[in-house]
């Protein structure tokens, strides 16, 4: 069973490989909304390893 972090989890890499895509194939229309794309995957991935980072140690006080 999917818990909420896993919901969040994936919802974020999917908007993270979302917006790559965009990238690579030429979607932003001039360079500020190329580093506007290219800040939202950096803050997603920050997003994404808090979260993997906090399911992580409250697994770990489980185990305690």
């Amino acid at each position: 069973m999917a818990t909420a972090f896993d919901v969040v989890l994936k919802a974020i890499e999917e908007r993270r490989d979302d917006i790559a895509q965009a990238l690579i194939s030429g979607a932003a229309k001039d360079y500020p909304e190329y580093k506007f794309m290219t800040g939202e995957i950096q803050g997603l991935s920050r997003a994404h390893a808090f979260i993997t980072d906090l399911v992580r140690k409250l697994e770990q006080s489980e185990d305690e």
